[in-house]
């Protein structure tokens, strides 16, 4: 089975739980998935992933890998002691086949934001390695070592040793086992060099440092229970340093565009959280804009980490890194092009919020691209309360 553990997700959603257990207890989401892929059809396969699903929703958390969360000094015992009695109901999500539909199949997941979190990471996971299994079998990795290779040697070459790159890649792998080999390789040929992983699984059982703090679905749900929705990014920040005091302090951008993020991460922000994450848009103009925004604050940026993490690959993350390294200090997440570069097409697939206790809630990408089914006039609305214009 393609998940054998619930620790195969990544940490944000740990983080994002525990927050919505002490915060939010009784909201309730809706997530919906969505295929970018041209020409795929996940239709044929629709059985197969709700067997996995269903192995999914069988697993609990072994003891000993409740002590290893324990271990990690932001997660609270209450907490740990709740993940102890977890487990995902399968009456939650839904897969049906839709061939009207991009991908050709319909996930909908509804239920308590609670109890329905950790299905995200998984399920994506489960989709990508079912289909490559399928359209794919016995594939010859050779391809993929030969560029995961060239990837190393280009981060070897690079003198200085300060420039290190990190794993976020488990939603859209091309299967477990690939992601394994990838860590291990990197681990053993870059050392240092590789920062850590987003993949709580791999951390663990490779002994290296879980990395993440929140994603795109803790703000979109902060628009349906916060007090005013001009106020939910605000609101969401405040929410977060309450739980954490100080630690995961790495802000998410660009729920609202960039623009409107900057109008509501003011001096307080700037000096409370210790960095800003990148998942959108021209990474080198984010990069300016935010150092501009920090020296308007009075801020120095270079003591604040600048998380780039959008469709990376090892030449970006270095043009990146001789842009703003000694302005800030630069971090790189790399995604499917670390986990799914064996020369076939990764899948593009999501599974975004699209409500919260029964109101829409959207993400306004700054990349066009990433756009999602949405409730069209919610979307209309959220431009017009946080003054983002519409795209031409």
């Amino acid at each position: 089975m393609v998940i054998q553990s619930l620790l195969d997700t990544d940490l944000y959603k740990f983080s994002m739980m525990q927050v919505v257990l002490h915060q939010f207890p009784g909201a309730q989401v809706e997530y919906r998935f969505r295929c970018r892929s041209r020409g795929v059809d996940l239709a044929p396969y629709a059985d197969e992933i709700r067997a996995e699903i269903r192995h999914l929703c069988s697993l609990r958390f072994h003891p000993d890998e409740l002590d290893y969360l324990r271990g990690l000094r932001f997660l609270k015992s209450d907490y740990v002691d709740l993940l102890r009695l977890f487990q995902l109901d399968e009456s939650f999500i839904e897969v049906s086949r839709a061939p009207d539909v991009p991908g050709g199949i319909d996930i909908t997941i509804r239920g308590p934001w609670l109890h329905t979190i950790l299905f995200e990471v998984p399920v994506l996971a489960i989709v990508s390695e079912v289909w490559f299994r399928n359209r794919l079998p016995g594939f010859d990795t050779a391809e993929g070592e030969r560029r995961l290779a060239e990837k190393i040697q280009r981060v070897q070459a690079y003198p200085d040793q300060d420039f290190r790159i990190s794993d976020f890649g488990t939603r859209r792998r091309f299967s477990g086992d690939w992601q394994r080999r990838v860590l291990g390789t990197l681990q053993h040929e870059i050392g240092g060099r590789l920062t850590g992983t987003s993949n709580v699984f791999f951390a663990r059982e490779l002994g290296m440092l879980p990395l993440g703090t929140m994603a795109h679905e803790y703000l979109q749900a902060c628009q349906a229970v916060g007090p005013r929705l001009r106020d939910s990014q605000r609101f969401a920040f405040d929410k977060w340093a309450e739980e954490y005091r100080g630690d995961l302090g790495i802000a998410l951008t660009d729920v609202c565009g960039m623009d409107a993020f900057l109008r509501d991460f003011d001096l307080f922000f700037c000096k409370l959280f210790d960095g800003v994450r990148h998942d959108s848009g021209d990474p080198f103009e984010w990069g300016e804009k935010m150092l501009a925004h920090y020296h308007r604050m009075r801020v120095d940026p270079r003591t604040k980490t600048f998380v780039f993490s959008d469709s990376l690959n090892v030449p970006l993350c270095i043009d990146l890194y001789e842009r703003f390294r000694g302005r800030c200090k630069p971090a790189f997440g790399l995604g499917t092009n670390l986990t799914n570069d064996l020369g076939v097409d990764p899948l593009q697939i999501v599974i975004k919020m699209t409500r919260c206790n029964g109101q829409p809630v959207a993400k306004i990408s700054d990349t066009p691209e990433k756009t999602m089914d949405y409730d069209p006039s919610y979307v209309a609305y959220l431009r017009e309360v946080f003054a983002v214009p519409s795209p031409v």
